[in-house]
């Protein structure tokens, strides 16, 4: 499952448009299904600024540990304090209650560098 109206980065993360400035960033169904069941989830601090391409956190499962990177430049604004105690949303709801974090985007032109579902798509079957 792709969905149509997210963007993508080659580290399996989405990226979906909210108000304004703010992208709100999760793993997609294809990288929480390689990890395996989620255990543990490292989110960033809320405020923190953030570099495209830098590690902002970390998720663990029963497989391995993987890093979270942060799509694009710009300020955490809020994360997902639900998977704290419930890491295992990033398996069963990967694009709606497993979200992770929010970010106020510095350059909204850097979403355009993003992958559509189509190239994200052949990405993942490459």
């Amino acid at each position: 499952m792709i969905p149509e109206q997210l963007r993508y980065t080659a580290e399996h993360e989405w990226v979906e448009q909210r108000e304004g400035a703010v992208v709100r960033v999760g793993i997609t169904d294809f990288a929480q299904e390689s990890l395996g069941d989620v255990v543990f989830i490292e989110l960033p601090e809320v405020g923190a600024g953030v570099e495209e391409g830098t590690v902002v956190g970390e998720v663990e499962s029963t497989k391995s540990v993987s890093d979270v990177y942060a799509p694009v430049t710009g300020k955490i604004l809020a994360c997902n304090d639900r998977l704290t105690e419930s890491p295992e949303l990033v398996n069963s709801d990967p694009y709606e209650a497993g979200w992770m974090f929010d970010i106020e985007v510095e350059d909204s032109g850097s979403l355009s560098a993003l992958l559509d579902a189509g190239a994200y798509a052949k990405l993942i079957t490459e």
